[in-house]
């Protein structure tokens, strides 16, 4: 159940992240918002177990990716939206 899972254990700040090259404070924005979204679009019943594998994703799948530092609202929201509609899709390996 969603509200089992605490959203602040996930946020991240800009030491956690590290310099990237100056850009620390987008990249930590960005991920974070992931983050929040990601809770948002989950249902109110979603498995806690899920829940909380849905958003450990989200620190494996972008903190190494480049466009991370320019990545836009609409495209964090699309990526979320799909991992939440298909998440057999994402967690295959975890599994």
């Amino acid at each position: 159940m969603k509200e089992f899972v605490v959203i602040h254990d996930y946020l991240v700040t800009q030491e956690l992240v590290g310099d990237w090259d100056g850009q620390a404070e987008e990249v930590t924005e960005n991920m974070n918002e992931f983050y929040h979204t990601m809770y948002d679009l989950a249902d109110e019943d979603i498995e806690t177990e899920l829940l909380e594998q849905l958003l450990s994703l989200i620190w494996d799948t972008w903190i190494c990716q480049d466009v991370i530092v320019d990545i836009e609202t609409e495209d964090i929201y699309d990526w979320c939206k799909h991992v939440i509609d298909n998440p057999e899709q994402h967690l295959k390996s975890e599994e």
